[in-house]
């Protein structure tokens, strides 16, 4: 492979993982990450220990588990039983 062969690939390939790193953050825009709001099988991607990824709580509003909620809403959420979300994890409805 010649040295420019080799610099496009490696231009390419930096121009990839640099779209991949902005297309998540612009398709956030707006929004905040919302602790204990999730229903089981409903949150996005990392969640709290126990959980993998997105799709993976076990309980509905499982506290350190979240979901993107427009900026703004996430402590004001209406909950079921008095449950408030949070901008930080929380330690109720953990899976057991």
């Amino acid at each position: 492979m010649s040295i420019s062969t080799k610099t496009f690939v490696v231009a390419g390939a930096l121009a990839a993982a640099l779209a991949a790193q902005v297309a998540p953050a612009s398709a956030q825009e707006g929004k905040e990450k919302c602790f204990g709001v999730a229903l089981a099988g409903k949150n996005d991607c990392a969640a709290g220990p126990g959980t993998t990824c997105a799709g993976s709580s076990k309980v509905d509003y499982q506290g350190n588990a979240w979901s993107l909620v427009p900026a703004g809403t996430c402590a004001t959420m209406e909950l079921p039983e008095g449950r408030m979300g949070s901008l930080e994890a929380l330690d109720r409805d953990m899976a057991g």
